[in-house]
C-alpha cells in the first residue's frame, strides 16, 4: 500500500511539474497611466502563472516601461521573471500598440527571438506576436494577438490565421488572445479542421460598463486556441477579477477585459 501512494504521489508530482500555466490579458491602455498600485494589483493577479501574454501595451512612451515595472514588481515576490515587448504594429488605418510576454524563468525557457509576424501585415492591423518557449525539452510558440473592434469586422483579420500552420510547419503554435470574436464564429472553422480547439466556449470575457442583475461581463471576446494532437488541455478558465471591486468603474481602471489561463502539458 506504501509503494502504492509512493507512485501515485510521484505520479502527481511529475504531472505538475510538466505543465504549463499561460494566462492572456488584455490589460486595458497598459502605459503610464497605470499606477504603482495598479501595477502591484496586476502582478499579484498573475504571479502564479508561468508565462503571460499581454495585449494592448500602449505603443509611446510609458508602454515598454509599464511592462518594466511590471516584471520588476513581480521579480520581487521571490521569483525571476523575465519579459520581451514588440516593437509597435504596423498598422497605419487603427490604433498601433504592442504586445508583450513575461515569463518565469525557472519554469520555461525563451528559444530566439521573439517576432511580428509580417507576412500579413497589410492584411491584419495589429499583426501578431510571436515568442517560442521551450519547458522540459519540449516547444511551443504563441501567437499573440489583438483583433480589430467587433464593428469592424475582425473576422476579415482571423480568417489569415488558417495559413499561419503552414507557414510555420515545425513550430506547435497556440493562438492565444482578444480576437473581438466568439469562438463560435465561422471564421475559426479552418483552424478547427486542423485540430486547433478552443480553451473556453460561451465564456464571456470583456467587462459591461455596468452590471445588470448580476450579469457583469458583455461579450465572449477572448480565448486560446491549440491544437489537441499536440497539447493535452488540463485545465483552464477565467479570473473575475472585478468582484474585488465595489463597482465595475472601479474594476475597469485595471482593463475593461478578464484574464483568461490555460494549463497544459505538451504531448509531442
Amino acid at each position: 500500500m506504501k509503494s502504492l501512494i509512493y507512485l501515485l504521489l510521484l505520479l502527481l508530482n511529475t504531472i505538475s511539474f510538466s505543465q504549463t500555466k499561460l494566462l492572456s490579458w488584455n490589460i486595458e491602455n497598459l502605459g503610464k497611466s497605470k499606477s504603482d498600485t495598479t501595477i502591484n494589483y496586476i502582478a499579484n493577479t498573475i504571479q502564479d502563472y508561468d508565462i503571460i501574454a499581454i495585449q494592448e501595451v500602449v505603443a509611446g512612451y510609458g508602454g515598454a516601461q509599464a511592462v518594466a515595472r511590471l516584471a520588476q514588481e513581480l521579480n520581487r515576490k521571490g521569483t525571476s521573471w523575465d519579459y520581451t515587448i514588440s516593437d509597435p504594429t504596423s498598422s497605419s488605418t487603427y490604433k498601433t500598440e504592442r504586445y508583450s510576454y513575461i515569463w518565469k524563468t525557472s519554469k520555461v525557457k525563451k528559444i530566439g527571438r521573439a517576432w511580428l509576424e509580417k507576412k500579413y501585415h497589410l492584411e491584419i492591423d495589429r499583426e501578431p506576436y510571436l515568442c517560442t518557449f521551450q519547458h522540459e525539452g519540449k516547444q511551443f510558440t504563441l501567437v499573440n494577438f489583438h483583433a480589430i473592434t467587433k464593428d469592424r469586422q475582425p473576422e476579415t483579420e482571423i480568417k489569415y490565421f488558417k495559413f499561419l500552420p503552414d507557414e510555420y510547419t515545425d513550430l506547435n503554435l497556440i493562438f492565444v488572445g482578444d480576437f473581438n470574436c466568439p469562438q463560435s464564429h465561422t471564421v475559426f472553422i479552418p483552424l478547427k479542421k486542423m485540430g486547433y480547439k478552443p480553451v473556453l466556449v460561451g465564456q464571456k470575457t470583456s467587462l459591461k460598463k455596468e452590471c445588470l442583475a448580476d450579469e457583469c461581463l458583455a461579450s465572449e471576446f477572448d480565448n486560446i486556441f491549440f491544437k489537441s494532437s499536440k497539447i493535452n488541455h488540463l485545465n483552464s478558465g477565467i479570473i473575475p477579477f472585478y468582484k474585488n471591486f465595489t463597482t465595475l468603474k472601479e474594476a475597469r481602471m485595471i482593463s475593461d477585459h478578464i484574464p483568461i489561463w490555460f494549463e497544459f502539458s505538451i504531448l509531442n
